[in-house]
């Protein structure tokens, strides 16, 4: 039986829910923004790079994508501690306005044909501008979630948000699927690759609105009505959370690796490498990440009560297995064999990140908590998320052997494999209070960082 101070502490109160849905619409509109340049990769080749060798167009294209996140780490560097300076909310404020504005300048710029190498220069500038912004999007958004959830549902609060970045990926592959069957390949290629980009502004506009008139969190608040905001909280990171956030770095290697190779890369792969026809690739696509999105929030559940090390380790290890298997199901060439192939990747994915914005979360104190998670989870991103799409066509170029960016991930999830079982601690709330068998500790209590 559940004492009455328990279940209070377990209720998501109507304020918790009315700030995930700002939050969710908002990182709806993030991830929109961003996961829009990898699902149009192959009309942004044909478009702003010179014709005549496909491969090199697209390697071209998956080039710019990684020069945007060159500047994540600055953007996480720069918003991150301003998350923690001014606020969660007013900053999430400036973020979207950049990002679904450069986003918005995608969509309007001319092409190789129109204006020759300028096209390419002023894809890199907009590109770079959308990845300065996005690195301030998702630590501020899962502290302020996270700081408005009761602590024993903080896994299925904070998981929402990597669900979402997923419905905004099957919203945006959906989109494309849906232009590309109503409008076909030529006049895709021709001019409507421009739609999902242009819409970015009105949406962007509807997440500023939302945004600017949601209340901040009652932790940062507390801070600030008690004057302990701190002065410099990229130095106070690094000064009291270096070693949470160095073994962050090698956590989040999965995240990166495995989430941009299913948003970037497996479009294109499909429609390139495998053969399929772009309807079939978008498909694909579609099918399987609305599957992952949906089990993204339930992988979250799971893990406030088994554990975050438990799903984080189920994750990673379960994709140094399954990799291989799940490159080969897509290489078949059906359409049911290849949503088998993405889902089982998928679903992996969505274990580990079930577990892991909670995690990130639970290892800093307020004062430095956005700031410390964006550095690593920035760096992660730009490090091996970014360049995930150019290295994996490269393999394939180079070896000739189709399957041979399972190896890449592989490796990468290893890393994060060792890392989680030797470096690791639990901080799921149920599950330390069961092992030590004592109440829950308040948020003040909790402030020290700690060793992940």
């Amino acid at each position: 039986m559940h004492s009455e101070a328990e279940t209070e502490s377990q209720k998501i109160t109507p304020e918790t829910r009315k700030v995930l849905v700002a939050a969710g619409i908002g990182h709806f509109i993030e991830w929109y923004d961003v996961g829009a340049y990898g699902l149009l990769a192959t009309f942004l080749a044909a478009n702003f790079f010179v014709d005549g060798n496909p491969t090199a167009a697209l390697l071209s294209t998956f080039a710019v994508s990684a020069i945007g996140f060159v500047l994540r780490p600055l953007g996480g560097l720069v918003f991150g501690p301003l998350g923690d300076r001014i606020g969660r909310q007013r900053t999430l404020a400036i973020v979207v306005l950049l990002t679904s504005g450069s986003t918005f300048a995608m969509g309007v710029l001319p092409t190789y044909d129109s204006v020759g190498v300028l096209a390419p220069v002023l894809l890199v500038i907009a590109r770079m501008v959308q990845g300065f912004g996005a690195g301030g999007e998702t630590s501020n958004a899962v502290a302020l979630l996270f700081e408005h959830s009761p602590r024993t549902r903080r896994g299925f609060m904070t998981s929402w948000m990597d669900g979402i970045g997923f419905i905004a990926s099957v919203a945006g592959s959906g989109l494309t699927l849906a232009l590309i069957t109503v409008l076909g390949d030529d006049t895709m290629k021709d001019w409507g690759w421009r739609i999902p980009f242009i819409i970015a502004l009105p949406l962007g506009l509807v997440g500023l609105y939302i945004r600017v008139k949601l209340e901040d969190s009652p932790a940062f608040r507390e801070l600030e009505a008690a004057g302990e905001v701190s002065d410099s909280p990229t130095k106070e990171a690094f000064r009291t959370g270096a070693k949470p956030m160095l073994v962050l770095c090698g956590v989040l290697v999965f995240k990166a690796i495995g989430h941009w190779a299913l948003v970037a890369f497996l479009p294109s792969y499909l429609s390139g490498d495998l053969g399929f026809s772009t309807t079939g690739a978008f498909t694909v696509t579609t099918v399987a990440m609305a599957i992952t999105a949906a089990a993204v929030p339930l992988m979250g559940a799971l893990s406030d009560r088994v554990g975050r090390k438990p799903m984080l380790i189920a994750g990673s290890a379960g994709c140094v297995v399954l990799i291989w298997p799940a490159f080969f199901l897509m290489s078949i060439g059906t359409v049911a064999s290849a949503i088998a192939g993405m889902l089982l990747l998928g679903l992996l994915i969505a274990a580990f990140d079930g577990a892991l914005s909670a995690a990130m979360a639970e290892q800093f104190p307020a004062r430095i908590r956005s700031g410390a998670m964006a550095i690593p989870y920035n760096l992660a991103v730009s490090v091996f998320g970014g360049t995930v799409p150019y290295v994996a066509t490269w393999l394939i170029a180079s070896t000739g052997y189709r399957l041979a960016p399972s190896f890449y991930v592989m490796l990468l999830a290893a890393i994060t494999l060792v890392v989680t079982i030797t470096s690791v601690r639990e901080t799921a709330a149920r599950r330390i209070e069961a092992a030590q068998q004592i109440p829950a500790a308040t948020e003040q209590e909790a402030r020290p960082a700690r060793q992940l």
